[in-house]
């Protein structure tokens, strides 16, 4: 993976980033989920959601408009 990808979303739920990354991915917007949380205890630390720079603005937008 390419180290230039940027943040469009963070959660503490495991399932809401999950959902947020495959809907983007089936709307043919390349994203994936980096886990920050600690591997002891799940409720401490986020999870982001990461897309390429060009494809910030379209996957905001997709977030946006379908309250996710």
């Amino acid at each position: 993976m390419e180290n230039n990808w940027v943040k469009v979303y963070t959660t503490e739920n495991a399932i809401t980033a999950e959902i947020i990354k495959q809907a983007l991915v089936e709307n043919e917007i390349p994203a994936v989920v980096l886990n920050q949380q600690d591997s002891s205890y799940r409720s401490f630390g986020l999870l982001t959601i990461l897309v390429r720079p060009e494809d910030m603005e379209k996957a905001s937008a997709y977030i946006k408009e379908n309250d996710l």
